[in-house]
């Protein structure tokens, strides 16, 4: 299974229905990461890799979770939010 994460339920919805039975969509019903705000979160020297932190708050904490145990069971994971900030 290759679960995909979008932001949006109802995008979620709209974009399992065009990707077929191997793909299982979850909203993340906003953000799942961020940069912490602390220095050494992007490491110059390492080809500007990012050390992202996941949060969940109280309105997504269970969909955090449900996200998280759909990725144990999945072979590939595709993170489709966008970057921005709400």
């Amino acid at each position: 299974m290759q679960l995909v994460i979008v932001e949006s339920p109802a995008k979620a919805k709209t974009i399992e229905k065009y990707l077929g039975g191997d793909y299982k969509v979850l909203a993340s019903y906003g953000h799942v990461r961020d940069l912490p705000a602390k220095d050494g979160s992007v490491r110059p020297d390492d080809d500007f890799a990012m050390d992202w932190e996941v949060y969940a708050d109280a309105r997504n904490k269970a969909q955090v979770k449900a996200i998280a145990d759909a990725a144990k069971g999945a072979d590939r994971l595709i993170l489709a939010t966008d970057p921005d900030r709400e």
